[in-house]
């Protein structure tokens, strides 16, 4: 199989994992129950057990809610508390749903249930407009990396289908979404509870010529998801059965695609060898891809822990001390400056500390206000100083080693879940020995370029200076006149004195020869 084909499966093209969003009683479980009943995707007796509620309790003869409202307290409330998971299929597609709640209460739930979700089916009661909720959950879908949405306008049969209510909600909405990142946003009118637009097109709505949200969801290519280009594989346990000689690192593909034979290093310890085998309970595999979970074998004895990272040899993750992140505070108890808590990426737990919160964000507008804190339910952005290094990557260009989740060793709760935007690497002599200090040159027109690639590095926690001929010019020439082969010198010796210090260098200038 090519590498192309390889991706495309490991896409799940064929499955659509998407998670329900927006304020309470806007009608999420509603829809995600006509969706089920219509498609014909509810077990006959869960079914007769719903009726039979719906008629004793509700006094109707189905009430689609309940369809996803498990758990007894919702059902008695009318409320949606923990992520309910579905699943149904179509002839075209495969569907996974996380139903999340809509109380503000439970918005640490509906972040779980966004997390891995690759749509977010955005809910609005076309009565109240775009709410407070509404904004924070989109806030949220676009900061764990969600590019598609789908604002479906619910329960249209109460303001008569009016086409002026509609159209007011999607400019409001609009104007919101603009201060996101580059979302692709789809609208729909709908009625959950009539049927209207959901799976069959509504006669009602005759001045809406898009598709139903059904028919969205069978034929929309999703944008972003699993990073298959960087292989990433944090080991989890080391297996010693399978007979004498065997030995195996057992744990989830968390990006990427491994092969048989490729040249992997081991982090922390920046360790070098080839993958002998891929085992699988089915057998062994020529090559393995994200999410699978494998063991691999390695050609050669390496100490190997639970916590360690194997990557591509060429392709590691950074060794990083700190890092700033996008937090979404879901304990009780106020976020506390200093405090020591329990920072969990991917396998490995260290300690760490909040050392401040740079901005808080206000869900009404994104706008950026300063605090000294987060609680419950609050957004923000925060340093985290780390105990000890973890292999991360920018949360923007790998959901799995770029997010963590923060845990309180007190109560033991998750008190917050993190998205990496900026990290510092350890010093090479502190971490991987793997990670290179280099010099990087452009010729003086590509002022712009050479800006832009220090600009790169700096954001991905590179240490690095930049210097070009202006800036050489009042340091080591301090405005003489000096000939270029002298000047060239003077910049080859300023590089070695840099790298030296574990810092990389980008050098604009016509003169640099080395």
């Amino acid at each position: 199989m090519s590498s192309e084909s390889l991706i495309e499966q490991s896409q799940n093209i064929d499955l659509l994992r998407f998670a329900t969003a927006g304020s309470v009683d806007d009608g999420k479980s509603t829809l995600i129950g006509r969706l089920l009943y219509d498609s014909k995707s509810i077990f006959e007796d869960q079914l007769n057990t719903i009726k039979t509620f719906s008629r004793t309790h509700r006094n109707q003869e189905i009430d689609y809610s309940l369809v996803t409202d498990g758990l007894k307290s919702e059902r008695e409330q009318g409320i949606t508390i923990d992520v309910a998971y579905r699943f149904f299929s179509t002839p075209k597609r495969r569907f996974i749903i996380a139903d999340t709640p809509g109380h503000e209460q439970y918005t640490r739930n509906m972040a779980t249930g966004a997390s891995n979700a690759s749509l977010a089916l955005i809910l609005i009661d076309a009565r109240n407009g775009v709410v407070t909720q509404t904004k924070r959950h989109s806030f949220i879908s676009s900061l764990l990396g969600i590019r598609n949405f789908v604002i479906a306008v619910n329960k249209m049969d109460l303001v008569d289908y009016s086409q002026e209510v509609f159209e007011n909600i999607v400019n409001e909405f609009n104007a919101f979404a603009d201060k996101l990142a580059d979302e692709s946003v789809y609208y729909i009118p709908i009625s959950a509870l009539e049927g209207d637009n959901v799976i069959e097109r509504s006669e009602n709505m005759p001045w809406y010529k898009g598709s139903t949200l059904l028919d969205y969801l069978e034929n929309v290519n999703v944008s972003g998801g699993r990073n298959m280009n960087d292989l990433r594989f944090p080991v989890q346990y080391v297996n010693w059965g399978g007979g004498d000689d065997f030995r195996g690192y057992c744990g989830t593909i968390a990006s990427g695609v491994v092969h048989k034979g490729d040249k992997i290093r081991v982090l922390p310890s920046g360790k070098t060898s080839k993958v002998s085998r891929i085992v699988t309970y089915d057998g062994d595999l020529d090559y393995a891809f994200a999410p699978m979970a494998v063991t691999l074998c390695l050609e050669d004895d390496i100490d190997i822990s639970r916590g360690d990272m194997i990557a591509k040899a060429d392709d590691i993750p950074a060794i990083a001390g700190s890092f700033e992140a996008n937090i979404v505070w879901m304990d009780n108890t106020p976020m506390e400056i200093g405090k020591d808590y329990l920072i969990k990426h991917t396998t490995s737990v260290v300690k760490g500390n909040f050392e401040e919160v740079i901005h808080e964000f206000d869900p009404d507008d994104i706008s950026m206000k300063s605090s000294q804190s987060l609680g419950l339910n609050s957004i923000g952005k925060a340093k985290v100083e780390l105990k000890s290094p973890v292999f991360a990557d920018l949360y923007s260009e790998n959901r799995a080693t770029g997010s963590f989740i923060v845990i309180d060793p007190h109560t033991n709760q998750t008190a917050a879940a993190g998205m990496v935007t900026k990290y510092k690497q350890v010093s090479p002599d502190k971490g991987c020995k793997s990670v290179k200090v280099r010099v990087i040159s452009y010729p003086a027109d590509k002022k712009e370029e050479a800006m832009a690639k220090y600009d790169r590095l700096s954001m991905h926690g590179t240490h690095c200076i930049y210097v070009d001929d202006d800036l050489l010019k009042e340091t080591l020439r301090k405005g003489k006149s000096v000939d270029s082969d002298e000047y060239s010198e003077m910049i080859e010796n300023l590089c070695k004195i840099v790298t030296r210090s574990g810092v990389s260098v980008v050098v604009c200038s016509d003169n640099f020869k080395s």
